[in-house]
């Protein structure tokens, strides 16, 4: 049976941690919906034009996009946020699912981590949906030290997305990034190695 894991969860909270342990320690085949999105503005690209002509003097000196000054427009801004994720989901959409296939072949699980799973509607790309959760005061230390930002610019990006309260309601297993790194891989290490039978009708949440 393919297995097919949506790791997910609030901004900050520890999604590269685990996807990483994923990766180099049970040798998943990991796919990441941030790396496709900075491949989809890549310099010369189609998306990148559009996002120039929308928003002048994006761009850096070597033509690459300035993150943080478009993060300071979009974050600030709910209309051009969308504006912007649909320009560039669909493409972070159709390269996953032709990665996800392509690798399937081969390899009987896979992780997709993908940030915004239920708010760009991509549960249709797993079959399983993990959450990585943490309290909302860790969030905002580790976004504004990882980040450097203020604490009103950590909160509005917060709040930019689904409170993990839904996510964690909507979670096939759920993993508490609030304590020791020992403890987080205890709970991934029984989540991967779970018999459950996980649908997407039947969501019993392990945590």
């Amino acid at each position: 049976m393919v297995r097919i894991i949506g790791l997910t969860g609030g901004i900050g909270m520890g999604k590269t941690t685990v996807s990483r342990y994923l990766e180099d320690m049970h040798h998943l085949p990991v796919l990441d919906a941030d790396l496709y999105a900075r491949e989809a503005v890549q310099p010369g690209s189609p998306i990148l034009e559009r996002i120039r002509d929308r928003y002048p003097n994006i761009l850096q000196p070597d033509g690459a996009l300035d993150r943080r000054r478009l993060g300071a427009i979009v974050f600030q801004n709910p209309q051009e946020r969308l504006w912007l994720e649909q320009q560039i989901h669909p493409y972070v959409r159709e390269h996953m699912q032709a990665d996800s296939d392509r690798i399937l072949q081969t390899n009987p699980a896979i992780v997709m981590v993908i940030p915004l799973l239920f708010e760009a509607n991509l549960t249709h790309l797993v079959t399983e949906i993990w959450v990585v959760s943490c309290s909302e005061d860790q969030q905002l230390q580790r976004l504004m030290q990882r980040e450097n930002l203020t604490l009103e610019q950590a909160q509005v990006r917060i709040q930019s997305q689904m409170p993990i309260t839904e996510k964690r309601d909507r979670a096939d297993v759920i993993l508490e990034n609030s304590s020791t790194i020992e403890a987080l891989i205890q709970q991934i290490d029984r989540a991967l190695n779970s018999s459950i039978k996980l649908t997407k009708t039947d969501h019993s949440p392990i945590d």
